[in-house]
């Protein structure tokens, strides 16, 4: 009987903390937790994932994500749309964002930008998926539809070709996504996110990215991601990572040509709900347009 811890808690206990969806390629998906990202690489770029978490648990987390940002022409304006669905147990969340950046040069090499978040979240919660041992359970008596809340974030992100470093906060608003008074479903809190990495040159055709991630929860253990990358000759990445007391992981990239990139992503867990699941994986496509070819020749590692 494979059934996802998120489902026993929802089923045992009338409160549980809503989090952020969760990426193995965190470096790719920047956009997602810090709008300050927006239009920083230069060019409109299109990113699609699809993730898996935990395979073979019967309602685990199932995340789609879709978004699109680009700079401004003449002007330090970046701007970002994106759309994240994110499935578990009987719980189906929609989160749409639109994201605003503004950009400083603040030395020949490097750049700071600022950036806002603004968010609208749709909740629905279907408790005929649950097995539900009282029937006449007040909280499970109507489903939840459509719930709807905003709310706002905003970040930092400090860059050059080589190096980077985000603060962000996707979502300052903290509040009960559906409460009806006797019970409350979800609660969104506070994520804190802390990001960076730098590019080493090894050779002429070997480059090679250290990254990190620190994710920190109101209520919720300290998340730290490790990852290392290495692009050979432009094209090929290969790479692992470590998630502290949770999962490490083995990602791989091709570079198809200078507008589009796709990678993927494994999960091994290391708790013990490695016995109850085969993985996560995750694939991702990104696709870049530019006015001016020669600005995605040698596509940028991060």
């Amino acid at each position: 009987m494979k059934k996802v811890i998120i489902i026993l808690l929802l089923v045992n206990m009338p409160v549980f903390a809503q989090q952020d969806a969760q990426y193995t390629n965190y470096m790719y998906n920047t956009i997602n937790i810090n709008p300050a990202y927006a239009g920083s690489r230069g060019v409109m770029s299109i990113f699609g994932l699809h993730r898996t978490q935990w395979t073979g648990l019967d309602g685990a987390p199932v995340t789609n994500a879709v978004s699109i940002n680009t700079p401004i022409e003449n002007s330090n304006l970046g701007i970002g749309l994106s759309f994240v669905n994110d499935r578990i147990g009987a719980s189906d969340e929609s989160t749409i964002s639109a994201d605003l950046s503004y950009t400083i040069q603040s030395t020949s090499i490097y750049k700071l930008s600022f950036g806002m978040k603004a968010t609208a979240n749709l909740l629905n919660v279907d408790y005929t998926k649950l097995n539900r041992y009282d029937l006449i359970d007040p909280k499970f008596k109507n489903n939840v539809e459509n719930k709807f809340s905003p709310n706002i974030g905003a970040g930092a992100y400090f860059y050059s070709d080589k190096l980077y470093v985000g603060l962000s906060v996707p979502n300052f608003l903290q509040s009960d996504i559906f409460n009806d008074n006797t019970s409350t479903t979800s609660l969104e809190r506070l994520h804190y996110y802390l990001i960076g990495g730098y590019v080493f040159d090894l050779s002429s055709s070997i480059q090679f990215k250290p990254a990190f991630m620190c994710k920190t929860v109101v209520g919720s253990p300290l998340q730290v991601d490790l990852s290392a990358n290495f692009l050979f000759n432009e094209k090929f990445v290969l790479g692992a990572a470590w998630r502290w007391d949770a999962a490490m992981s083995l990602m791989a990239g091709f570079q198809v040509n200078h507008k589009l990139y796709i990678g993927y992503g494994y999960d091994l867990e290391t708790t013990q709900l490695s016995n109850y699941n085969s993985g996560s994986h995750e694939i991702f496509l990104r696709f870049e347009l530019s006015k001016d070819p020669e600005r995605i020749v040698s596509p940028r590692f991060f």
